[in-house]
């Protein structure tokens, strides 16, 4: 345990340029606070000591905003910055030297039974609001950008954006050409581009029109001639 809480408190101060000391890590980040307290929790509800348990993580939640259900699986080094409002489920995990921001969840669909929560690998970076709902994996040193909602697996070395989630960056090159914010279509250009061919093509049925007309003027004007005769 006090290994545990050592390594914690290190990947605090190598990920947080604001800490200061160890000291005031212990006693004033509750991101840390949260995960002191659920390494005695999730060894008493592995005991089936399940009340316990969940009066210790309940405890934690109403001290600092963090609800880390007893049954997850925290690794080591894992730093919750500024942590307000992050949500982890019963059979989530969550690898080694992961960051997860404040408003993350780590949670499922309803629709499983079992294992219903992620798994996160390694260094796995999640930005703040993303939601991860599902029981699948996001691989090692993965990011996730904030705001994101991901749904099915992200692979190691990848960079996931969006609602729903997908990879735009993986082991350093992007998966998609990026959007042209310079050369980009002119839509008020292209609007009147449609008017002008509609113009065409209406001036050209109106001559087509007018011609049939003077065709059909000019016969009738032959037989009133040849009914005078």
């Amino acid at each position: 345990m006090l290994n545990r809480l050592r390594a914690d408190i290190r990947a605090v101060k190598e990920r947080d340029p604001a800490a200061r000391n160890s000291a005031e890590i212990l006693l004033l980040y509750s991101g840390l606070h949260a995960v002191m307290l659920h390494r005695p929790a999730y060894f008493l509800y592995r005991h089936r000591l399940y009340f316990l348990a969940r009066l210790i993580s309940q405890t934690a939640r109403f001290l600092t905003g963090i609800e880390i259900h007893p049954g997850a699986k925290i690794g080591t080094g894992v730093f919750l910055d500024h942590g307000s409002g992050i949500v982890i489920g019963e059979t989530a995990e969550v690898g080694d030297g992961c960051t997860l921001y404040q408003g993350v969840t780590l949670g499922g669909t309803g629709k499983d039974h079992g294992k219903r929560h992620p798994t996160l690998g390694q260094n796995v970076l999640v930005g703040s609001g993303a939601k991860i709902l599902g029981p699948f994996t996001v691989g090692d040193n993965a990011k996730i950008a904030a705001g994101a909602v991901v749904l099915e697996p992200i692979p190691p070395d990848s960079t996931a954006v969006g609602v729903p989630a997908h990879v735009v960056r993986r082991n350093g090159q992007r998966t998609c050409k990026p959007m042209d914010q310079v050369h980009i279509p002119d839509p008020v250009s292209q609007e009147f581009c449609k008017i002008l061919v509609r113009l065409e093509r209406a001036e050209k049925m109106i001559a087509e029109q007018q011609k049939e007309l003077e065709l059909l003027r000019g016969q009738l004007g032959g037989n009133d001639q040849n009914e005078t005769v």
